[in-house]
């Protein structure tokens, strides 16, 4: 057997020294010999672990290779499913120190605020994490680090590391007390703020949200529901009218098409629903239209309201009667002139009525991992939204956040787009038609009626979607309506969130946004994912999530050393520009405004002859000479003296008196609280045989 022989010594290849054998064995090494557990007596314990034999050529180029990381301050810690990652670090000339395993369980009390944002990191498919044996020169590598201080950190949880404890060298790929837009209540409440922020309508992009925690939201809510109800009567009678019911021409596809999925209608024993029904409709728009241009401001709030509360119960039971039974409304033809007339008024003050539908659907969701009633929210469900071959499908978008203080927001260039496995229709709630997240369609199989140009994998790239709006004349749209709407969206997002988070310059997170898009073809954001899955189920994923976790890399270390560095798929789509310091401007202007008072004082006032001066000290108020730091009184608070009496002195008839002598009550000549002695500028300095003649 051939030996090798380790630098330094004459030990052969079969022997390891005793810091790699206490290595190998898991032995506490430096950081532990404090620790009374540690052997005195110089006797190593062995846990009987039989390493693997390492060759001297395998020893030098690991220690090395971690000379120079640790010299170079490249030590890293992965914690998930993360292969793309530690592969690109290792090629960077990064170690990893690996991370330990901690299995706890989840608690909903504790971990609300952390744990309790939208991640789909559960759905990692076949990339769970598991270690490679094979790699051993890591393996030895990472055991040579395991006391060296980390410098990058990328965990699936954002809780595994403390944002506060770290070192300003030190980065991670979590900013803390992001949950507060991605989580459902929190981007519910930012974007209730957006207005300070920003001159756009949250109900432009996101549908209607309300806490069901907050009296005064449940309340909006419930507002809001009856609203809808009576649009969607509306609604209902002019398509109806028209020829054009939706309702009815869907569901007689549903009912033809479903397996087992169809909800079945009841038959009523009264045939028609009184026209009472449109003309409670009609009269609660009405009011609602007039509240918004405020002329119901001399109705006392006293006044009971048009629809008494007991109505509302059977009124909303006509509706269901009418809109998902298929009763009749008894002369309604009489009415489609004037639910026309409403409904375009309508239009004009509710962005979102085109997806809202005549089925009045909401979504309740409580707040992940909490059940409490302040964590849940109702969102209005987007009935009419674009359909691919009559499916639905929803929009993963990545972005990348940088930097909180200046905002800076990266756009991945590339999405793909996720297919529900059954046909649309509202008829039905089932998840397997609504919801097209992949770890909820992976469990389904595709309908037998679906149209065969749908994947098979339910995912397309854009490049797919491009190509099937092509298709209809409407691709340019993708470039000029898509895009911009999706980036507005967020970055109007990430700027109500701004305050709250935690603007930590050595953190980065990369984000993933879900959108619908409407009929036509505006986004609409249903939420932010935290920690997005990266795992290659599909063949779309295959390609582009580790294209984006290595693009990720290039942003957030490629170009820290090389500003001109490639950046893969992202682009920088924002970046906040901080406003210069108001002290700085404020004392520019100021100090060149004085300057230019000076300039005119020395013009008003003739040169005086060098002779022997007497000083007398004027309290005239000059009228173009304000400090405008001092606080003054009102002309009502004191009572000021004549000008003349305090300046007996006048210059010569024949010289003009300057307009800036005249002495007027106003707010600039008025007397400071601070400093109540004269001014420097207001001092006349004249010759003393002036001052004798004068008197």
């Amino acid at each position: 057997m051939t030996h090798g022989h380790f630098p330094g010594k004459g030990l052969t290849g079969d022997l390891v020294f005793p810091r790699l054998l206490s290595l190998l064995a898991g032995v506490r090494s430096r950081g532990d010999r404090d620790n009374p557990a540690f052997p005195l007596d110089g006797k190593v314990r062995c846990n009987y672990i039989n390493p693997p034999l390492i060759s001297g050529d395998r020893w030098r180029t690991a220690k090395t290779l971690v000379d120079r990381a640790i010299k170079e301050k490249k030590v890293f810690s992965v914690k998930g499913p993360y292969p793309v990652i530690r592969a690109g670090l290792r090629a960077r000339g990064w170690v990893e120190r690996r991370m330990p395993h901690q299995s706890r369980r989840l608690d909903p009390e504790t971990d609300a605020t952390d744990e309790g944002d939208s991640s789909d990191y559960d759905d990692l498919g076949e990339e769970a994490e598991k270690d490679d044996e094979a790699e051993d020169l890591y393996d030895l590598m990472s055991r040579l680090v395991r006391n060296e201080t980390t410098y990058f950190y990328w965990t699936t949880k954002r809780d595994s590391i403390d944002c506060r404890a770290l070192r300003k060298d030190q980065m991670t790929n979590h900013y803390a007390k992001s949950a507060s837009f991605t989580t459902k209540v929190g981007l519910c409440l930012n974007l209730r703020n957006l207005q300070w922020f920003d001159a756009a309508d949250p109900d432009t992009f996101f549908p209607r949200c309300y806490r069901l925690g907050a009296p005064d939201e449940k309340q909006a809510f419930i507002d809001d529901f009856k609203r809808t109800a009576c649009i969607s009567i509306l609604l209902y009678v002019v398509e109806k009218y028209e020829g054009v019911s939706e309702w009815e021409s869907t569901g007689k596809i549903h009912s033809a098409t479903s397996h087992g999925l169809n909800r079945s209608r009841k038959q009523q024993s009264n045939p028609k629903i009184a026209a009472s029904l449109i003309d409670t409709a009609l009269r609660v728009c009405l009011e609602y239209l007039n509240s918004l241009e405020h002329s119901d401001i001399d109705i006392s709030l006293e006044t009971s309201p048009s629809v008494p509360e007991h109505d509302w119960k059977m009124f909303l039971q006509n509706y269901h009667s009418v809109v998902h039974n298929g009763l009749m409304i008894e002369g309604c033809e009489d009415s489609v002139q004037r639910c026309k007339s409403i409904l375009e008024q309508m239009r004009q003050v509710c962005p979102q009525m085109e997806n809202d539908g005549i089925c009045n659907i909401w979504i309740i969701k409580p707040d992940q991992c909490t059940l409490t009633d302040s964590k849940w929210v109702v969102q209005k469900y987007i009935e009419r939204p674009l359909l691919i071959h009559g499916t639905k499908f929803d929009v993963r978008q990545w972005f990348l956040v940088t930097d909180w203080n200046p905002l800076t927001v990266w756009f991945y260039r590339e999405c793909y787009l996720r297919f529900s496995t059954q046909p649309y229709s509202t008829h039905t709630l089932d998840s397997s038609v609504h919801l097209c997240n992949n770890s909820i369609q992976k469990h389904f199989q595709p309908s037998l009626d679906r149209n065969p140009s749908l994947p098979a994998e339910c995912m397309w790239s854009c490049s797919q979607f491009r190509s099937w709006l092509a298709a209809s004349g409407r691709d340019a749209l993708w470039e000029r309506v898509v895009v911009p709407g999706m980036q507005k969206a967020i970055i109007q997002t990430l700027l109500t969130a701004q305050d709250t988070v935690e603007p930590r310059k050595a953190s980065f997170e990369l984000y993933g946004a879900d959108f619908m898009i409407g009929r036509d073809l505006c986004p609409w954001l249903l939420e932010i994912n935290a920690s997005p899955t990266m795992a290659r189920s599909t063949g779309v994923t295959a390609r582009l999530c580790p294209a984006v976790q290595e693009d990720t890399l290039r942003v957030v270390l490629d170009r820290r050393g090389d500003r001109y560095a490639d950046t893969g798929g992202f682009q920088l789509i924002f970046k906040q520009s901080l406003p210069e310091p108001l002290y700085k401007t404020t004392r520019q202007k100021s100090s060149s405004a004085k300057e230019n008072h000076l300039m005119r004082d020395k013009k008003d006032w003739l040169p005086f002859a060098p002779r022997k001066v007497s000083l007398d000290t004027s309290l005239m108020f000059h009228a173009k000479l304000r400090n405008r730091n001092r606080l003054v009184l009102p002309s009502t608070c004191c009572v000021l003296p004549n000008p003349e009496n305090l300046h007996p002195l006048k210059p010569p008839p024949s010289q003009p008196v300057p307009d800036s002598l005249h002495s007027f009550r106003t707010r600039r000549n008025l007397p400071s609280l601070y400093r109540p002695k004269p001014s420097v500028d207001a001092i006349g300095i004249k010759p003393s045989q002036s001052l004798s003649s004068s008197h």
